[in-house]
């Protein structure tokens, strides 16, 4: 038997590919929860962003914080190109939107659900739920899995690890015991909770091409960006939380952020932009006119912090006041304090370490037989469909190479 413990995209993924290389052998799912794929339904707030173009990414580094090397390594087994035939010739149709992230034409995560059960289903894996791995002993030539509860002990010639990731570092004690090294676990995908109640009060609005950095840190991120009634939100909160999650955890969540309204590093530019506007509506209130773009409510909000009136005059700003409003579009600093959970996605950097898993097989250097893939791993990504890309080229290797161990 090969085992798949982990019924999420990853595992799923593992059993089909082991399927397909060892058609003779049995493969089986053990799921602890009640139903299978349940983190599938609600990715991409339940479209299922399932991955990416990747058009825009030069360096795999900025949209895996951690287990870029790895995932370069994988991708010449399985990448994007080859998940999005995968999907497509098993009759999912796929759109690529605007900003490179993949969907199924039906924007429902069910009609990858479906597919996955229906492709394990033709191939005879079989799927066991309620199952809740506590334990692994190894032996000469089989690996034995224990359960919780009256489950019966299970006997394989390989296991592929895919359980997710997990919040609490107890849930790898029984990976720990055999020797793997794990990276404790925090959140990786989180927004930014602002105590500044006035700024709460534009929730709704969103600047569609925001940069953002860590106050005095080299971590950086850039578009749209969601004001909430907590705070901040959106993709440019989201990829910076990825860059930052164990920097975060160790202050507590509590740091500076600083916010470039405009999307315009070079304080020269907005300078000038600034006092083109000054020249071609001297008359009007500053308030009536919106550089870049902005918001009205964000306009308003900014002209206050920075002490200059809205009914000022544009022609009364001055230099000293265009300097004011350029620091504050291109340098606006907010403190942090605390995260929230973004929507019902829970992604972890942390969990076993690479340096405990071959690079080229996933398999345990510590337990022959054994193999891991997808979160329960310290790899992860940024928001975009990278984090369900690694799933589905973890699990094909793993998947592979299971089978062929």
């Amino acid at each position: 038997m090969i085992a798949i413990v982990g019924g999420g995209a990853a595992g799923f993924f593992a059993a089909i590919r082991a399927k397909e290389v060892s058609p003779l052998s049995d493969v089986v799912i053990f799921e602890k929860g009640p139903k299978p794929l349940a983190k599938v339904a609600v990715t991409g707030g339940g479209r299922c962003n399932l991955t990416n173009s990747f058009a825009g990414v030069a360096d795999l580094r900025s949209v895996y914080p951690r287990g870029h090397n790895l995932m370069k390594r994988l991708f010449k087994t399985f990448d994007y190109r080859d998940a999005y035939k995968w999907f497509e010739s098993r009759g999912v149709s796929l759109v690529t939107q605007a900003d490179e992230c993949v969907f199924p034409q039906s924007q429902s995560s069910q009609s990858i659900i479906d597919c996955l059960l229906s492709e394990s289903s033709r191939l005879g894996v079989k799927i066991k739920t309620g199952h809740t791995l506590a334990g692994i002993t190894p032996t000469a030539d089989r690996l034995i899995l224990h359960f919780q509860g009256a489950q019966p002990d299970v006997e394989a010639r390989a296991v592929v690890i895919t359980t997710g990731g997990h919040p609490h570092p107890s849930s790898f004690d029984y990976l720990s015991s055999l020797g793997h090294e794990i990276v404790p676990p925090v959140p990786s995908l989180f927004t930014f909770n602002i105590a500044d109640q006035a700024f709460r009060d534009l929730m709704g609005t969103v600047v569609a091409n925001a940069k953002m950095s860590v106050a005095g840190e080299r971590m950086h991120s850039e578009g749209p960006l969601l004001i909430t009634h907590w705070g901040m939100s959106g993709p440019c909160v989201l990829r910076l939380s990825s860059y930052a999650a164990r920097w975060s955890s160790e202050r507590n969540y509590h740091f500076r952020v600083a916010v470039n309204w405009v999307g315009e590093s070079n304080s020269a530019v907005v300078a000038q932009s600034l006092t083109d506007l000054s020249a071609q509506h001297g008359a009007r209130q500053l308030d009536n006119v919106h550089p870049f773009g902005l918001p009205s409510r964000l306009w308003t909000y900014l002209l206050q912090k920075s002490g200059l009136p809205p009914q000022r005059r544009w022609g009364e700003l001055g230099r000293k006041g265009i300097n004011r409003l350029v620091e504050l579009l291109t340098n606006d600093v907010y403190v942090v304090e605390g995260k929230s959970r973004w929507r019902d996605e829970f992604v972890t950097c942390g969990g076993v370490s690479l340096s405990s898993i071959s690079s080229s097989t996933l398999q345990s250097k510590h337990v022959p037989g054994l193999f891991f893939a997808g979160e329960v791993t310290d790899v992860d990504a940024v928001t975009g469909g990278f984090n369900l890309q690694a799933a589905w080229t973890m699990g094909y290797v793993a998947g592979e190479q299971s089978a062929l161990f």
